[in-house]
């Protein structure tokens, strides 16, 4: 069985971290996400297709963190032990239903924190990574309600305009990527996961 395929229902752990982003241990997904989550290591893509469009998805309503939030096109947790990008390509294949032939780090270091409204916190060390997609989507109603592909300007002016309609870990993204003057377009070459080869604008 390839070690990017994830079964439904199975228990998925992740990755505990201390303040220098050091792994210490590990955690059931499902109870980690609290009022007081550990910082923990994930990951966010963001996935173009042959157009240069950029996929975005609105979270499930069964989420349990901003259900029915419309943000970047998937996120994870790296398991205990599995290289990132392996990662990024499980969560595209399980939430999206879809393959990627290119997966290049833009942002290494990317970390944050933020509440929902249900008082739920995310504490998340969180790479950053541009695909592009080998496949059309076919996203699983648990992970997506909805998705559109759309021109990448569209989503940084609506994302500038209205930050408060999309997932902060999204509107912090694009901030990053405009402050960093890295160009929000398909990536071009895969890059290892400690390296980073972004085009600047």
């Amino acid at each position: 069985m390839s070690t990017r395929t994830q079964t439904p229902g199975a228990i998925e752990s992740v990755v505990l971290l201390d303040a220098d982003h050091q792994e210490v241990g590990s955690a059931d997904k499902a109870e980690v996400h609290t009022r007081t989550t550990p910082l923990h290591l994930a990951f966010s893509c963001h996935v173009f297709d042959a157009e240069g469009r950029v996929l975005v998805t609105r979270r499930s309503l069964a989420k349990k963190a901003w259900p029915g939030v419309w943000t970047n096109s998937v996120c994870g947790h790296p398991g205990p032990g599995e290289p990132r990008q392996d990662a990024v390509h499980r969560r595209a294949e399980f939430e999206l239903g879809m393959e990627l032939d290119v997966v290049q780090m833009v942002i290494p270091d990317f970390a944050y924190r933020a509440v929902d409204a249900s008082g739920v916190v995310e504490n998340e060390f969180c790479p950053v990574y541009f695909a592009r997609a080998a496949s059309n989507p076919d996203p699983r109603p648990s992970e997506v309600s909805e998705h559109h592909w759309v021109a990448p300007q569209d989503l940084v002016a609506a994302v500038r305009a209205t930050p408060w309609a999309f997932s902060p870990w999204l509107v912090l993204q694009m901030q990053e990527l405009e402050s960093r003057g890295i160009s929000y377009q398909a990536p071009t070459r895969n890059t290892p996961d400690g390296g980073r080869e972004a085009d600047h604008a």
